[in-house]
């Protein structure tokens, strides 16, 4: 009895998977074509359309209507968060007075498969008579929309997943893509940094992570300094008092000299450890950072290198201490 009814729910798995996989397998065969199609006659209108937005003083205002509007929605975002000021206007309500919200100085993103998407009429005529740019995202360069447009990207044909070839499924997801290579290639041609993203997401655990190296760290009197020739037991005592498992030694002219660990300090016991100096049981290269690092590449090192803290340098001297417990209070880790 418990073997049939495995089976059954095995043969039901197969039933739903089934569909799941072809769906996967037929928006990948469109994703492939768009592939192609960049790397042919659609990269030129690509790069014309790049070049046109990033010469542009204003904004790109993405329209859409139906699931090329919720598309343009997510394009909009993606603009807006990578460098490209951008925001979504629906064609219907642009026909109502939205229209306003458009600038000469702007560019359109417009989007429709089909390119004969009725409420996109009057941001048409609108782009046309007022001078401003009208780039298009559709399938048909022949339709209202892609002889409009001044930059066609003509997406190439594609069958949708949908097993009646109805809903948009592997047009939205090519649409999508496009989207997201038009907003990777203008913010690389803005020379758009990691610094600049962190203004635009400073919340969260990717804002935690845009965070660098000197807003978190230690330093000053918190950090566990010693110099050369202490005493081990008094480098103990400071380790113990100032709780980072570590302290930082410093030669005569405060230059970074090496770190004890906990790990050193184990790997020593016994051997009169608190009568010896720190710099017969320190490690002498310690990994460090700079104050500008980012946490999301201290956490990394961390991680890939299985230590607790890392110190911060500047100019061969220790300024700060970032430990692993800085790390999870950010929420970078």
């Amino acid at each position: 009895m418990n073997a049939v009814r495995a089976d059954a729910a095995l043969d039901a798995k197969s039933d739903v998977l089934a569909p799941a996989l072809r769906t996967l397998a037929t928006e990948r065969e469109g994703l492939v074509a768009l592939e192609e199609a960049l790397a042919n006659g659609l990269g030129a209108a690509f790069a014309e359309a790049v070049e046109t937005i990033k010469d542009r003083p204003g904004r790109v205002i993405v329209s859409g209507m139906g699931k090329s509007g919720h598309v343009g929605r997510k394009i909009a975002a993606t603009l807006a968060s990578t460098g490209t000021p951008a925001y979504f206007v629906h064609p219907g309500e642009a026909s109502h007075g939205d229209l306003g919200m458009i600038l000469r100085e702007d560019a359109i993103l417009a989007l429709s498969w089909s390119g004969e998407t009725g409420e996109l009429s009057d941001l048409i005529a609108y782009a046309k008579r007022h001078g401003v740019p009208l780039v298009a995202f559709t399938s048909n360069a022949d339709s209202t929309l892609g002889r409009a447009a001044d930059i066609c990207l003509a997406l190439p044909k594609a069958k949708e997943a949908c097993p009646n070839g109805l809903a948009p499924t592997t047009s939205t997801t090519m649409q999508l893509a496009l989207g997201d290579a038009l907003a990777v290639a203008l913010l690389e041609a803005r020379g758009f940094t990691a610094q600049d993203f962190r203004l635009y997401h400073p919340g969260g655990k990717l804002g935690a992570l845009l965070k660098t190296a000197k807003d978190i760290m230690h330093r000053g009197e918190r950090l566990p300094l010693v110099r050369l020739g202490t005493p081990m037991a008094a480098a103990l005592a400071i380790q113990s008092e100032k709780s980072f498992g570590c302290v930082i030694v410093v030669d005569e002219a405060e230059r970074l000299a090496g770190i004890v660990t906990d790990g050193d300090v184990r790997r020593n016991m016994g051997n009169d450890l608190l009568s010896r100096r720190v710099e017969e049981v320190m490690t002498k290269r310690p990994l460090t950072i700079g104050p500008d690092m980012l946490l999301g590449e201290a956490l990394e090192l961390v991680e890939s290198r299985k230590i607790s803290a890392l110190v911060v340098v500047e100019d061969a001297r220790p300024v700060g201490l970032v430990h692993v417990l800085d790390l999870l209070r950010t929420g970078a880790a």
